[in-house]
């Protein structure tokens, strides 16, 4: 599998991972639990920005991608 298709992959499960901890810190009543679940939130947002910038570099540089 070359690169960009990993890491398209891993973006995709970074974006769901991020969400799915949002809606943790939302669906529970436990103040300390949901502020542990936005700080991952938040943390997986700026993963997904770094995934984000890294598969722009390697679609700009791998022929495949620039048909």
């Amino acid at each position: 599998m070359p690169t960009g298709s990993k890491l398209e992959k891993a973006l995709a499960s970074a974006k769901s991972l991020a969400a799915d901890l949002q809606t943790f810190s939302l669906d529970t009543d436990d103040q300390q639990a949901s502020q542990m679940f936005k700080h991952l939130s938040t943390t997986m947002d700026s993963v997904t920005q770094t995934i984000q910038s890294r598969l722009d570099f390697v679609k700009s540089e791998e022929p495949q991608y620039n048909q």
